[in-house]
């Protein structure tokens, strides 16, 4: 639901940025829902990872928390989508909210080795919320701002994103540094709270639920509605490639563990292991910010440079873990980090924009449900595999120069995709939204 007459299109700008959440009640309190709650999907990591690595000692426990913060979001992404293209999304994300702040507040009773069960299991559970809660959050966008400025709430919406998943960890890991593991649970448990509070206050149409007067619940969970979004995409292979774009961005899914090793062994401050961790979570965060900020002005509105943007963005991420490899100082890699995010914080803007602007609104919660949850996969396998490396000799330098090169893979992928399903430079606002 709108809350200003319509604008030319807003640039991809910080200013653009700006105008849209001060000018536009609703869509702000969404966002800030989403920045508290998707702060909170990490917030926990640093705690997660130095107690795994206490009780354990083993980079294989820490890559399965990874996995179980990430491989739930496929297991469950085609029902969410399903889901939230057929109920109220906005009670959905309130629902998950608050069934969030429960599980975190469970993991203050994890203190012993053998509660690594239960504690992988909240993790499980989490994720599974997340994942609802994202798709509900995607599809409910452009039920929120009017067609000029979708490009604008996409940008917005998909940065945050990208920013919370480093960012939260990072602040997460300055919590346990100075205030401690459990009041970290604490905190990010109240957070979860502070987002269904914000959504509640948001107000928007949800046109799809005029489609499903009398939906029992049996239709709901029905493979129909699954299977039917998947023949949707299929018949466009613009979409299957733009949603193959994050299986190669899932590569770097292996940085929790590298960050959460190399925190611990190379870059500690103070003697802190959380706080290494936590500073390197929080420079990827910064680069997450800041490469739509800057590629933004430079694309503008047209599709084709938005795909050039993808290309670029997979070569500096890959480019730029390999030199985080090698950095001997803080400095370098810090600055590496958020180089390296820089670029994968454009693939993942400039693809979720394409993907919103090729996607009818009946069928956007299960793309993007599916979207993410594919996403998921590449994300989930390369943490396991890198914990795993890491527990057999290989060192965490050498996982990291290895995760780098892997980005070229589908960077040269997506280079030849582009030659061979796009022969135009498409302007947002002649797509369909």
């Amino acid at each position: 639901m709108p809350t200003s007459p319509v604008r030319p299109a807003h640039s991809l700008s910080l200013a653009g940025y700006y105008r849209l959440l001060h000018e536009n009640l609703h869509f702000r309190r969404l966002w800030l829902a989403q920045l508290i709650s998707g702060l909170g999907d990490w917030f926990y990591s640093v705690a997660i990872y130095g107690l795994l690595l206490e009780l354990t000692g083993s980079a294989e426990a820490v890559a399965w928390a990874v996995v179980l913060q990430i491989l739930p979001f496929f297991l469950v992404s085609p029902t969410a989508g399903a889901v939230n293209d057929r109920v109220s999304r906005r009670r959905v994300m309130i629902a998950t909210d608050v069934l969030r702040s429960l599980v975190v507040l469970g993991m203050l009773f994890i203190e012993r080795e053998e509660q690594i069960g239960l504690l992988y299991l909240l993790l499980g559970v989490e994720v599974v919320g997340a994942a609802f809660f994202e798709s509900a959050r995607s599809a409910a966008i452009p039920n929120v701002v009017d067609r000029r400025r979708i490009s604008t709430a996409n940008a917005v919406s998909s940065t945050t994103w990208s920013v919370t998943v480093t960012a939260g960890a990072g602040l997460g890991g300055l919590a346990v540094a100075f205030l401690g593991r459990q009041p970290a649970f604490v905190i990010n448990s109240a957070s979860f709270l502070l987002s269904a509070w914000f959504i509640a206050r948001a107000q928007f149409d949800e046109p799809h639920l005029e489609l499903y007067p009398n939906l029992k619940w049996r239709e709901i969970l029905a493979f129909g509605p699954i299977a039917e979004g998947f023949r949707y995409v299929a018949r466009d292979w613009r979409l299957v490639a733009l949603m193959a774009a994050k299986l190669g961005l899932g590569i770097l899914g292996a940085r929790a563990v590298l960050v959460a090793i190399l925190g611990r062994q190379d870059m500690r401050i103070s003697g802190h292991a959380a706080l290494g961790m936590a500073t390197l979570f929080m420079f990827q965060g910064l680069g997450s910010v800041v490469g739509p900020l800057l590629a933004g002005p430079l694309v503008g509105e047209r599709q084709g440079r938005m795909r050039w943007s993808i290309l670029v963005g997979y070569l500096a991420a890959g480019s730029f873990y390999m030199a985080f490899s090698g950095a001997r100082n803080l400095p370098l890699a810090w600055l590496s980090m958020v180089v390296a995010h820089a670029g994968g914080s454009i693939v993942w803007v400039f693809s979720n924009m394409l993907l919103y602007l090729n996607t009818e609104d009946r069928f956007r919660g299960r793309v993007f449900a599916a979207d993410l949850g594919l996403f998921t996969v590449t994300a989930s396998m390369a943490g396991y595999v890198c914990g795993r490396a890491i527990d057999l000799g290989v060192t965490a330098r050498a996982a990291t120069f290895a995760v780098g090169a892997a980005m070229l893979l589908p960077a040269l992928a997506w280079a030849v995709g582009m030659r061979g399903l796009w022969d135009s430079d498409d302007q947002i606002s002649g797509q369909q939204t």
